[in-house]
């Protein structure tokens, strides 16, 4: 029986075919199997594919090659189904591609459909660039081309022999996590990183594995993805962070709808405590203050800045967490100190303003559902007795649930 495992090379082989054989020839050689897709939109290639979609498509009529936008959608939708299928049959054990602009949205979206594990390397001409679209919540690995895409040269090739050796590499690792531990994600940003410490330890003496998520809207993102493919027994949101950066267009914006939202059919704890809710993080520094926030209390630090947010934000703010939580009333609690929710929302703290806070937690307590049971504890969200109370809290929720 052949356990030698199987690479896919997919990409548009009609305009990186000769960097497609590259990366072939140098997997091959390196001692595992490929198996080659074409996922070009432009024109037939000249040469022999495991699987040409290009020509299977024009075949059926399911390509219109005259209009890009509509090919490159259709194109998508066929691979992703393909590799998906091959996938759960066992025939590839990794993806591999490389690309321009197009290209690599094409085959970013066929990665982002494996599953967490499934190495999946992108070796693309825009790598370098914002990336959240590409990623999304997936383990891709980005591979900055340097050079542009047009046939293998001395720099070109560099790079292609080395994402095809990072592949091979990541194919071959058999790692898998020796533990049968009842797993909690726990959601946190930098502001209150002494708080998830604190609370990640404690839930670890009492036998959990902690998943710590970056609340930086991908981050919460993940999170939920992972929750819904039922990785999680509870789900600590220590922070609550990312609706305000949403709100505001901040840094840690870019959540989607379904945050803080019940995964369909699970019926997962979540302890949800306001780290973060004080303020946004924008990108400005103290020599470059926005006119907009120059009346307002700010935090600096590197390239980034916290604001500290209005009544009317925290108003709104508390109106969209309760809209989100009443949602799945039976399975939340929410538990909130009352001296402050950043490192910078503290007495003599930057952003201290203990009025709104109040007037946020006033709006919360008529918004939630009266299910939903709102704790309030007379500490700042970084004493190592509030993560306590958290971890401890969080243990009793998972093990009611049973």
């Amino acid at each position: 029986m052949n356990n030698i495992p199987v690479v896919a090379i997919v990409g548009t082989f009609d305009s990186k075919g000769e960097e497609h054989l590259f990366l072939k020839h140098r997997i091959e050689g390196l001692g595992l199997q490929t198996l080659t897709v074409n996922v070009g939109t432009q024109k037939p290639v000249p040469f022999e594919v495991s699987h040409d979609l290009y020509a299977s498509m024009k075949k059926n009529g399911t390509l219109d090659d005259s209009n890009r936008d509509k090919a490159i959608q259709s194109m998508i939708h066929e691979s992703t189904q393909l590799i998906k299928q091959l996938y759960r049959e066992g025939k590839i054990q990794a993806m591999i591609s490389a690309g321009g602009g197009s290209g690599t949205h094409l085959c970013s979206s066929i990665m982002r459909e494996l599953p967490l594990g499934v190495p999946k390397v992108m070796v693309s001409t825009v790598a370098s660039r914002d990336m959240q679209h590409t990623v999304g919540t997936k383990d891709i690995t980005m591979h900055h081309s340097v050079v542009d895409l047009l046939g293998v040269n001395s720099i070109s090739g560099i790079v292609l022999d080395k994402a095809a050796a990072a592949v091979c590499g990541m194919t071959l690792s058999q790692w898998r996590p020796d533990t049968d531990k009842r797993r909690i994600a726990l959601s946190f940003f930098g502001f209150i990183t002494q708080s998830a410490e604190a609370v990640k330890k404690a839930l670890e003496e009492l036998g959990y594995e902690v998943i710590p998520f970056h609340a930086n809207g991908t981050g919460g993102m993940a999170l939920e993805e992972l929750a819904s493919e039922g990785y999680f027994h509870g789900i600590l949101d220590l922070a609550t962070h990312e609706l305000a950066d949403a709100l505001m267009d901040g840094y840690c914006g870019g959540i989607g709808p379904g945050r803080f939202e019940p995964s369909p059919g699970k019926h997962i704890p979540r302890l949800v405590a306001p780290g973060g809710l004080d303020c946004a993080v924008l990108e400005f520094t103290r020599q470059h203050i926005p006119e907009e926030y120059r009346d307002r209390k700010v935090f600096f630090y590197d390239f980034r800045s916290a604001i500290r947010l209005t009544r009317e934000e925290s108003r709104i703010l508390a109106g969209q967490l309760a809209g989100k939580l009443n949602q799945d009333r039976s399975n939340v609690h929410v538990l909130i100190p009352t001296r402050g929710w950043s490192e910078a929302d503290k007495e003599d703290g930057s952003l201290y303003d203990p009025e709104t806070n109040a007037y946020l937690i006033e709006i919360l307590k008529n918004k939630l559902d009266k299910d939903i049971q709102l704790e309030e504890i007379d500490m700042h969200i970084n004493d190592p007795a509030f993560a306590q109370i958290a971890a401890d809290l969080m243990d009793r929720m998972v093990k009611n649930q049973g």
